[in-house]
This record gives structure tokens, C-alpha cells and sequence, in this order.
């Protein structure tokens, strides 16, 4: 699965599948791959048996809030209920409850639910992370949080990948004034920028958040400073915000449920990825979806993320969204598989090290309890994990039940 770049349109649809495929693995990278006959003589200092396994890349995730403070599960029963998502504003919870949360949390703190959450991730077959800050909406909290994720980096196995989105949200005491915000977030970019905090600068293009034009100016200047950018683009209304990714240039427009279609053309004429996220529309019980179905169509690269995040889709299970992604989104498997794999590792930075199986790439490695690639998304709501491979180590092993150390009480 070597690509010089991510896979698109009807490309999506033929996934490179080799039977019979061994894997050389020697300091930490991919070193050899070729058939199992080929490899029957050669000497390994470990071998592990795949036969009647699946072997694919580390599932890339290229979107997710990762830190953050509590939890918000007292809104679901609200929100069955009909309580619309101002009210619940109102009684102190929403993105609000999170961000006062976050602030009063110490880095140490938010550094263990950190790395509880890559835990998990990585359970599920997850080795690459993209993480968000924009639970802070202030410059202590937002610093702080972008710290936690470069902690997090260094004393995690799996590789982070970091976005600054300040603009995530306006809050309360600059709801009159957004450019006033805009420009306090703004400041920080030589900060974050001299400190290595974040590759990405993220905003949250949306009615009654930031337009268009606030957003290109706001991104205008995250890439004076060197970052590549990314919008939260077309979640709730229409407004351009995947225009406004092309023409920006950036990396990726992630969400796209009500993309125009003036959007998808520009989209799929354009090198930018299309980060799609239908566990969001599955929490929030949502009857639509994101058209990535026409999206692929009309020729665009699309990738799948699980925006786990902590009121909107509180998941760290990838194979979860791979199956919805086939139900909802209507994608076949070898797209779906494109998308957590080589797209979704170009969606944040890094096509040349994760999301193939290549010789000189990052041994990044999942075997799975399953028999080919179609099983995944059609086996919905486990784990299919039995081992993980990072930077060409085991990091994770599916664990047997031992049914004769069973007593009676």
C-alpha cells in the first residue's frame, strides 16, 4: 500500500491486497515484504503467525479533541428528552462545561486522562493521533493544553500529531466582539510556533461562531506564521467553509454533513482531504449523514475520524466508525479502508511516514482476528485487534480468557 500521496475518487475502490504476504520488520521499520515461501528460510529473531489473519498499516485517526477535563454524561438523558443544546448551555453544560473544566484541571491530570484515552486508541488498532486543543478559549488554558499534548508524545508510544483550534468556540464574555477573540488566539501563534506546540491551525467556520471571512483572515495569518491549517467546514449550514479550505490551501476540511455542491467540485478538483465524521451524526441521533458517497464520486479524497471528543461522539473505537461509515455513508470496504489508513495519514501531515506497509517506512503493523479486510466494517461493535505493532515493537496483544483458572465461590 505504498502511495505518493492520498488515494481518490473511484482509486478509493482498489485496495492493493497481497495472500500469502510476509513482513521483515529490523529497527523498527518495514525491511523486506514478500511471500511466505520467500521468508520460510530466513532467520527472525521473533516470528509471529499470521496465517489466516489480516495484516494491515496502523489505523491513522485525524481528528480528535484528546484533552480535556470531566465528562458530560449527565446531558445525554437531556438531550433524549428534547432539551435543546442552548438550554443545556444555559444550566452550565455544552463545550462551556468542558472548557471550565479543562481550566480548573491541572496538566498532570490532564495528562493521565491523556494518555488513558491513547490507551485505548491504541487497543483498537489506532497508532497515529491527530489532537486538538480549543477547550480553553483563553491563552493559559489553550497553552496548557497544547503542553499536555507534547507531554503526551513524548511518554506515549503512538505518534500525535497537534492542532491548535483556539477558535473552536466564541466564548461568553466575547460573544459582542469574536474579532477581539480571533485576535487573542492570534497572538499565540509565535508561541506556539517557537515552542513547537502545534503543526495545524484549526478554526470552526459555522453560523454563530466564525464566518468565511473571519476565518480567512484568521488562517491567513496561521500561515504566515508556518502552520498548515485545517476548518471545522459545513457542519451545521452550508457557508463555504470547504470553499474556503481550497482556497486556503489546507490540509483538510473536516465534518462537510451539508457540503454544498459547488463544495464537492472544489473539493475534488484540489489537493485538500475531505475528514469525515459520521459517529458525530450517529451520537447526536442525526437522520443525515455527510455525502461522502457523492464526494467520492466526483473524484476527492476522502478520510474517517471518530472526532472523539467528550459531548459529541464520545468514542475511541475506529472500527466502530469504519462499520458506520459502511452502513450510513454507504463507502465499501476498500474505501473505508482507504480512509483510516494512507488518506487520513496525508489529512494531518503525515503521508511519508504512517498509513502504508512499504520497506523503509515506520513499522507501524495490525494483525487482526479476522480473515480479509471486508470483515471489519461488517463485524460492527468489537475489537477485531489481536496484535499491535508500533515503530516496530508490540505494543499491544489480545489477551486469551483462561477458562481453567475459573473457581467456584
Amino acid at each position: 500500500m505504498d502511495k505518493s500521496g492520498p488515494v481518490k475518487g473511484k482509486e478509493m475502490n482498489d485496495l492493493p491486497v497481497m495472500e500469502g504476504a510476509a513482513v521483515a520488520i529490523k529497527d523498527g521499520k518495514i525491511d523486506w515484504i514478500g511471500s511466505t515461501d520467500e521468508a520460510s528460510n530466513a532467520f527472525a529473531e521473533r516470528t509471529i503467525d499470521a496465517k489466516g489473519k489480516l495484516v494491515t498499516p496502523g489505523l491513522v485517526e485525524p481528528h480528535t479533541h484528546l484533552v480535556f477535563g470531566g465528562s458530560r454524561e449527565t446531558e445525554m438523558a437531556l438531550k433524549q428528552q428534547g432539551v435543546p443544546y442552548l438550554e443545556i448551555l444555559k444550566q452550565g453544560g455544552g463545550i462551556l462545561s468542558t472548557v471550565n473544566a479543562t481550566k480548573q484541571a491541572s496538566c498532570e491530570k490532564l495528562l493521565q486522562k491523556a494518555l488513558f484515552h491513547l490507551d485505548r486508541m491504541a487497543m483498537y488498532g489506532i497508532t497515529t493521533v491527530e489532537a486538538k486543543s480549543g477547550y480553553g478559549l483563553d491563552k493559559e488554558t489553550e497553552l496548557k493544553q497544547l503542553n499536555v499534548v507534547k507531554e503526551a508524545n513524548v511518554k506515549h508510544p503512538l505518534d500525535i500529531v497537534s492542532t491548535f483550534l483556539g477558535a473552536h468556540a466564541i466564548p461568553p464574555e466575547y460573544r459582542e466582539d469574536p474579532e477581539a477573540f480571533l485576535e487573542l488566539m492570534s497572538d499565540l501563534f509565535a508561541e506556539i510556533k517557537e515552542n513547537n506546540l502545534a503543526d495545524f491551525v484549526d478554526i470552526f467556520t459555522e453560523t454563530g461562531v466564525f464566518s468565511v471571512e473571519q476565518s480567512r483572515r484568521y488562517l491567513q495569518k496561521a500561515k504566515e506564521y508556518g502552520f498548515g491549517v485545517k476548518i471545522h467546514a459545513d457542519e451545521i449550514d452550508p457557508l463555504g467553509g470547504t470553499e474556503l479550505a481550497v482556497e486556503m490551501g489546507a490540509i483538510s476540511g473536516d465534518h462537510l454533513a451539508v457540503i454544498s455542491v459547488e463544495g464537492i467540485k472544489q473539493l475534488a478538483a484540489s489537493n485538500t482531504i475531505g475528514v469525515i465524521l459520521p459517529g458525530t451524526s450517529f451520537y447526536l441521533g442525526k437522520d443525515s449523514y455527510a455525502p461522502a458517497r457523492e464526494i467520492i464520486d466526483q473524484g476527492a479524497a476522502v478520510a474517517i475520524s471518530t472526532d472523539f471528543n467528550p459531548g459529541s461522539s464520545v468514542t475511541e473505537n475506529l472500527q466502530l466508525i469504519m462499520s458506520i461509515a459502511a452502513l450510513k455513508l454507504k463507502l465499501s470496504p476498500a474505501e473505508i479502508w482507504h480512509a483510516v489508513t494512507v488518506n487520513a495519514a496525508h489529512a494531518i501531515g503525515r503521508g511519508n511516514d504512517a498509513g502504508t506497509i512499504a520497506t523503509g517506512r515506520k513499522a507501524d503493523v495490525v494483525i487482526w482476528d479476522a480473515p480479509n479486510y471486508m470483515y471489519i466494517p461488517y463485524h460492527y461493535g468489537v475489537n477485531h485487534v489481536n496484535t499491535v505493532i508500533k515503530n516496530g515493537g508490540v505494543l499491544h496483544e489480545r489477551q486469551e480468557i483462561q477458562y481453567d483458572s475459573i473457581t467456584s465461590f
